[in-house]
C-alpha cells in the first residue's frame, strides 16, 4: 500500500476561502498533506509586494487547518529544492497555472524526479489581490503597509 505525501504551496496572505478549497480538495488526493507557506521575502519577490500579513501569523492560520498534517516555510524560489527538502509525491497548484509557461515548467521539472503536478479549482471569484485591492480603495495607501508587532501600520515593506 503506497503513502502519498501532497504538497500545495503558496502565500496564504488574506486567507480565504480559496486558499482553504485548494487545502482541502488536496487533501482528499493524498494521504499526508504539506502546505508550502512562503516566505515574507519570497513573496514580496513573486508579487511586487510584502504580504499583508507577516509570515508567522500565516504559517499559524494555514497550521491550524484541519486538511494540513503539516506545513513548511519555503525560503528558495525553487521548488526542486523544496522537494529535496520535503520529498513530496504530488504538487497542487490552482488550474490558473495550468497551461502558462510557469505550469509547464513546473511539470517538466517535476517529471525529472516522478512528482505529478495535479491542477484544483482556482476559485475566481475570491482572491488575495481582489481583497489587497478592495483593502486599498476602503484605507487609501497607508493600508498598503503593514501593521508593526505593536500594531502600528508600517509603511510598504518596512517589516
Amino acid at each position: 500500500m503506497t503513502h502519498t505525501v501532497g504538497y500545495a504551496p503558496g502565500a496564504y496572505d488574506l486567507f480565504h476561502i480559496g486558499h482553504l478549497n485548494l487545502l482541502r480538495h488536496a487533501r482528499a488526493r493524498c494521504d499526508h498533506l504539506v502546505a508550502g507557506v512562503v516566505s515574507d521575502e519570497m513573496a514580496a519577490r513573486a508579487k511586487g509586494h510584502p504580504p499583508v500579513i507577516p509570515l508567522v501569523e500565516r504559517l499559524q492560520i494555514v497550521r491550524s487547518i484541519r486538511f494540513v498534517d503539516a506545513a513548511f516555510v519555503e525560503t528558495v524560489p525553487d521548488k526542486l529544492e523544496t522537494w529535496q527538502q520535503v520529498r513530496f509525491d504530488v504538487l497542487f497548484k490552482g488550474d490558473d497555472w495550468r497551461g502558462t509557461p510557469k505550469g509547464d515548467k513546473l511539470e517538466a521539472d517535476f517529471r525529472t524526479v516522478g512528482v505529478e503536478v495535479v491542477y484544483l479549482p482556482y476559485t475566481v471569484h475570491t482572491s488575495s489581490t481582489q481583497l489587497r485591492r478592495a483593502l486599498e480603495a476602503l484605507g487609501g495607501p497607508e493600508c498598503s503597509g503593514r501593521l508593526s508587532p505593536e500594531g502600528q501600520r508600517t509603511a510598504p515593506g518596512t517589516i
